[in-house]
């Protein structure tokens, strides 16, 4: 069995090794990694060398020029391979510039021998060939003891072994120029034998290697996926409370000059009871600050003293209506702080504020298809003759915070599934604007 070269296990090894060079060469063309090519085409050059002793006649002279080159350059590609595996340009920098001297002569040797067939034919090519041999697994002894002592990785030392073997094996094959043929075969093993099983193994370790470095790539590509997700979601929230902290100041201008108002009139009564309701507005909204989010009920809650300031500073007053879809958990549902506030605040004093007679708000929330809707509809004098009315400097100021508001809750739902529209619904006598919010129902 082990001297017959068309035995199934030389042609499993053969195979094996072709298979492998297939699937690592298929890989260079999905991500490009020289790693694979180099790896690939040692395997060529050692299934070629391997495939000699079961060639057809007419290939035998190929086999006299080419039988040492080929060699050579699986050498020359087993290098090359190890460089990009041990990272040698960055573990070993030293000597990484040995190694690429190291390939440019197995590539010149490559060559050379071809010369030395033609002009001086193949006896003299195995002559030369055992002068080479001792001294490459010399440099390769020492390469290798470097790789160990030098590269604090478990690869390093797993690479070495596996070369070991082969190097080990291949130079029992190559004993039978010192030893003769018979001596193996008296044995009942062909001496190349040892070659094929240090092949075998020393692949077989290889693929190991490179199986785990690509499970190690994909893990570092996941976590480094986890690491930006995790700062995207820091930076949104960064964003969201600088907008939040640019309408906020915004909102607490407003309700400081509503109080002086009341002070300047010496309404001692309404700016006393004022001030108790603003300083518990302000309570909860200091309380919400901290972060980016807050539930809907909690929203609502902080509404409802917000809307209570603004019908005390409005003349007359107005009538502010809430109907909720007792389907909805409000308690579930995540919204930026105070992201209503400022289209109420607008319908307040861009609305109804400049109407005459009955002044309502009405906020309606429900369920609309998988998502939340929040209108808020006023009869106000319209949005359009509001634009009429103001100067672009001040619209820009009026506006700002519900701006702001729709950039952070654009920001927290990723800009998915969110719509947000301001109509005016005036038709003849009746005037008005409609605000409507839609955002997933998480």
């Amino acid at each position: 069995m082990l001297l017959d070269f068309h035995s199934e296990i030389f042609s499993w090894i053969r195979g094996g090794l072709f298979v492998l060079f297939i699937y690592h060469f298929l890989i260079y063309f999905q991500n490009r990694s020289k790693l694979y090519l180099y790896y690939s085409l040692y395997l060529l050059a050692l299934t070629i060398y391997l495939t000699q002793h079961v060639a057809v006649e007419s290939f035998k002279g190929f086999y006299n020029y080419f039988n040492f080159s080929i060699q050579f350059l699986a050498y020359a590609s087993y290098v090359a391979f190890a460089r990009d595996l041990l990272d040698t340009r960055t573990h070993l920098l030293k000597w990484d510039k040995y190694l690429e001297v190291g390939i440019n002569a197995l590539l010149s040797l490559a060559c050379i021998f071809v010369l030395i067939q033609f002009f001086l034919g193949y006896d003299f090519q195995i002559r030369a060939f055992s002068i080479v041999a001792p001294l490459l697994s010399i440099a390769i002894f020492i390469i290798y003891y470097i790789v160990i002592t030098r590269i604090k990785d478990i690869f390093s030392l797993y690479f070495v072994i596996g070369s070991m073997i082969y190097v080990i094996l291949a130079n029992v094959s190559f004993l039978e120029e010192i030893l003769g043929l018979e001596y193996f075969t008296s044995k009942g093993v062909q001496p190349m034998f040892f070659m094929y099983l240090g092949a075998l193994l020393q692949s077989i370790i290889f693929s190991v290697i490179i199986g785990v470095i690509i499970k190690r790539i994909q893990d570092k590509s996941k976590n480094a996926e986890v690491r930006l997700a995790v700062k995207l979601k820091e930076m949104e929230e960064l964003k969201m409370t600088a907008l939040q902290s640019q309408m906020n100041p915004h909102f607490l201008f407003n309700s400081l000059n509503s109080i002086n108002n009341f002070v300047l009139k010496n309404d001692v009564e309404k700016a006393s009871d004022y001030i108790t309701k603003f300083s518990r507005l302000i309570r909860v909204i200091l309380n919400s600050s901290s972060s980016p989010t807050s539930t809907l009920s909690e929203e609502l809650g902080i509404l409802s003293l917000y809307v209570k300031l603004e019908q005390m500073r409005v003349t007359g007053g107005f009538d502010y209506i809430v109907n909720i879809d007792e389907n909805l958990n409000l308690d579930s549902i995540k919204v930026p702080p105070l992201f209503l506030q400022p289209f109420i605040e607008n319908a307040i004093w861009h609305g109804i504020m400049k109407k005459k007679g009955e002044k309502i708000i009405k906020l309606t929330i429900k369920e609309d298809a998988g998502n939340v809707l929040c209108t808020i509809v006023d009869n106000g004098i319209g949005i359009n003759k509001t634009k009429e009315e103001v100067t672009h400097l001040s619209e820009r100021r009026k506006f700002f915070g519900a701006k702001a508001t729709e950039n952070r809750i654009r920001i927290l739902h990723k800009n998915e599934g969110v719509d947000i529209k301001i109509i005016d619904i005036s038709s003849g006598a009746d005037t008005g604007t409609q605000v409507s919010i839609s955002f997933p129902l998480l």
